[in-house]
């Protein structure tokens, strides 16, 4: 049982790296730009971020569980005394990452979608945009390293 939740929380972290490297490399690419792909102008930029705000908010269903799995199981080790406080600490960053991702970044992002292509016009949109595109990249330098230190260590929980 305890080698199968190690198995998961590295599953789990695999999972949402390739998820998020998908997004961001794979994804995004061909929503913002699908003229390349259909021709003419087929989407306005704004019509494509709502899109691929529909991907994020998919995704950040998948990081809330990784990031809340993630704190679980590193609290249970630390209580059954198998300190690992590095780990711990990465666990802490990736819950707070992830929550301000999901509860500031994407939730200022789909207010200003609602306001209409204006609101997503604005200088403090940008800023905003571009500062959750560094979290989530944090975010996965952190998950990467969490994995990493998860592959290479055999724990007891």
């Amino acid at each position: 049982m305890i080698k199968s939740l190690l198995t998961i929380y590295v599953l789990l972290l695999g999972l949402a790296l390739g998820v998020e490297i998908a997004a961001g490399a794979f994804v995004a690419p061909v929503i913002f730009h699908p003229e390349r792909y259909l021709g003419a102008d087929v989407l306005t930029h704004f019509q494509s971020g709502i899109l691929m705000t529909q991907v994020f908010l998919k995704t950040n269903i998948l990081l809330s569980v990784v990031a809340l799995y993630s704190i679980v199981y590193e609290l249970m080790a630390w209580i059954k005394k198998e300190h690992d406080n590095f780990a711990l600490v990465l666990s802490l960053c990736t819950l707070i990452l992830t929550s301000l991702f999901i509860f500031y970044y994407t939730t200022f992002i789909v207010d200003a979608q609602l306001l209409g292509p204006q609101a997503t016009m604005t200088a403090e949109f940008a800023k905003m945009h571009q500062e959750s595109e560094w979290v989530i990249k944090i975010l996965m330098m952190v998950q990467s390293v969490l994995l990493f230190r998860k592959m290479g260590k055999k724990q007891k929980v």
